[in-house]
């Protein structure tokens, strides 16, 4: 489908903001330090590396193209690109249709993580469906940051993060994995949900729902952000804690009823999860 224009940017000159995060937005959220709105009559090209930084930016119209590493991307007006500045990457735009460019550089919290969450599951280029959330999000981080407000770099922080889920969300639609796939990873994903007190393998599961264990594997964690044995202790897990807030059981009861045949097995994976070991877990929750 094509992307509109948003009325919000249409016609408008080009604009930019640069920010000097304090040292308390720096130590606890995610903070803006450029964003701008650029008009490009010419193409060019801008490329970079070892720059602290992630950018995130949309193709308002236009045309454009983004290498990075080995791979380039063709850009059309709607599509966005999220890159780690840290690494070498170019971008340029047409010399026949110069594009708009709508672009954010931030940094801080847990950016390196959304990051690798994101690259785990896409390569550079995502194409939202609802376009103008992400010209509005990032044209609200201009205007707050520009007015100066009390609260702006906690606002700030707020929408990187609703930018960032609207990256790391795109590619869960229809348009981008096949529907019956989708369906039968779900089935899958389901029964480990209903059957994770069980011994559950690869082999099993591939033979039961008729696909290849490797793109199993593979498919699974494309779409989950996760692997299949990552789901399986989380869900026993969570059944654990459960029983230790809800119950009198024992560890030892409780971990051959979550599925693990090993109590110390069971404790070493509860300890990694939550920090905590079984018994600070029953004794913080049930005080």
């Amino acid at each position: 489908m094509e992307q509109k224009i948003p009325d919000d940017i249409a016609g408008k000159a080009s604009r930019q903001i640069i920010c000097t995060p304090s040292p308390s937005a720096k130590n606890t959220f995610f903070y803006v330090q450029e964003a701008g709105y650029s008009i490009k009559d010419e193409a060019s090209v801008y490329h970079k590396n070892n720059l602290d930084s992630f950018l995130i930016a949309a193709v308002v119209s236009g045309f454009g193209e983004l290498m990075v590493g080995d791979d380039t991307f063709p850009l059309i007006n709607g599509d966005c690109f999220f890159v780690d500045c840290c690494q070498p990457y170019y971008y340029k735009s047409s010399e026949a249709e110069p594009w708009e460019l709508l672009w954010i550089h931030f940094n801080g919290g847990t950016s390196q993580q959304y990051y690798e969450f994101f690259t785990s599951q896409s390569k550079a280029v995502f194409r939202p469906q609802f376009f103008d959330k992400v010209v509005s999000v990032i044209t609200k981080i201009m205007d707050i940051n520009d007015e100066k407000l009390p609260d702006a770099e906690i606002i700030s922080s707020k929408l990187i993060v609703d930018l960032l889920t609207i990256a790391l969300t795109v590619n869960q639609n229809d348009q981008q994995f096949d529907s019956a796939l989708k369906q039968k990873l779900l089935a899958v994903h389901n029964y480990i949900d209903e059957h994770f007190a069980e011994d559950i393998s690869l082999e099993q599961l591939s033979s039961q729902f008729y696909i290849s264990k490797y793109y199993l594997t593979r498919e699974y964690k494309r779409i989950y952000g996760k692997t299949i044995f990552q789901h399986i202790i989380t869900a026993r897990i969570n059944y654990g804690k459960k029983l230790l807030r809800f119950s009198d059981k024992t560890v030892e009861q409780i971990a051959h009823l979550c599925g693990f045949n090993d109590q110390s097995y069971f404790a070493r994976q509860f300890k990694k999860s939550e920090n905590l070991t079984c018994f600070s877990y029953r004794k913080k929750w049930r005080e």
